[in-house]
């Protein structure tokens, strides 16, 4: 198995390393990281070391190497707003390696490396939740998925990063040298099992405390819908069960009607915009999900006990203690 790197300037070290590290143990019997059974290279178009967004610096291994000598060419994004993640040498590199029908795997931010270079057009693409609203914002005719921990559409490949790069790195390392292998890596890093691309991201603040794999999921999808909330039918497709089964779901492990949740996540995101933000009640009811002003005022006191102009008038110690210091967005 032979992998390419590509570092984006202000790179995720912990996403570089958890990758490569994977690499490196199963490459070798016991811990002695001879590139047998894997290789690979940190490729760049300069040979100045390439600046990690925790400020150390990683040194290339190589130049652009000839793309057919990969199995897979790995982007590691990093910090979205630092300025231009690659030059355009490496960006004209990463089409000739798509022309050669090399897999191209982005993780972290690297999924909006590859979505800017025009590299995932009709393609399905994981985002971490963190980065959801970024991602339709700058590709708001992409539609990114946010509630796994990989993703893979032929010969692309997007991870959300995190602890998920770890769970790629098995699948890949599966994939191509064996099961046994790749468990290997994960006993000496100390990692438990391997979880699939299908299993739903870690998310704050609500779904993780959720064991129930399918309530987790809804919670992601409605948290990622706030200001266009979906339909609980369109939330039961996703999810493949019908609508009768999620609501009974919802009734068992959090005993509320996923509608009734769902209303009540976007009130106390409202309550977390009124209490951080300037904005007005009529733009906070807009991007809570609510057509108008007077059905968000209604709801709003239906759950906190007061309208939301009078929440900006209350002092902290004035606040119901069930919602003080309440942690809901951000």
């Amino acid at each position: 198995m032979t992998v390419g790197f590509l570092l984006a300037n202000h790179f995720t070290l912990s996403a570089f390393s958890l990758f490569v590290d994977h690499l490196r143990l199963a490459a070798d019997d016991g811990d002695r990281s001879r590139p047998i059974l894997a290789r690979w290279h940190v490729m760049a178009a300069r040979p100045e070391p390439i600046r990690a967004s925790c400020g150390i610096a990683v040194s290339p291994t190589a130049g652009l190497l000839d793309p057919t000598r990969f199995d897979y060419i790995v982007v590691i994004g990093g910090l979205l707003h630092a300025g231009q993640a690659f030059d355009a040498d490496t960006i004209a590199y990463l089409h000739r390696a798509a022309a050669a029908n090399i897999p191209l795997v982005g993780v972290c931010t690297g999924s909006f490396v590859l979505a800017r270079a025009g590299l995932m057009t009709g393609r399905k693409c994981c985002v971490s939740w963190y980065h959801y609203q970024d991602f339709l914002d700058e590709f708001p005719h992409h539609a990114p998925v946010a509630d796994r921990l990989y993703v893979i559409d032929g010969d692309r490949i997007t991870c959300a990063g995190g602890g998920g790069t770890a769970d790629l790195a098995t699948h890949l390392i599966e994939r191509h040298i064996g099961r046994s292998v790749a468990q290997k890596s994960r006993h000496v890093l100390l990692l438990d099992r391997a979880r699939g691309a299908g299993e739903a991201q870690p998310h704050p603040p609500v779904a993780e405390q959720v064991a129930d794999e399918r309530v987790r999921r809804a919670l992601l999808l409605m948290e990622q819908n706030i200001a266009t909330p979906l339909p609980i039918a369109d939330i039961a497709r996703r999810l493949r069960v019908s609508t009768r089964q999620l609501e009974r779901l919802f009734q068992t492990v959090l005993g509320q009607r996923p509608a009734e949740f769902y209303r009540q996540l976007r009130l106390r995101y409202a309550r977390f915009l009124l209490d951080t933000t300037d904005r007005s009640v009529t733009a906070i009811a807009l991007d809570a999900g609510f057509s108008d002003c007077a059905h968000f005022s209604r709801q709003f006191k239906a759950l906190h006990g007061f309208t939301p102009s009078n929440s900006r008038l209350m002092p902290p110690e004035e606040i119901p203690s069930a919602l003080a210091g309440q942690r809901v967005f951000g």
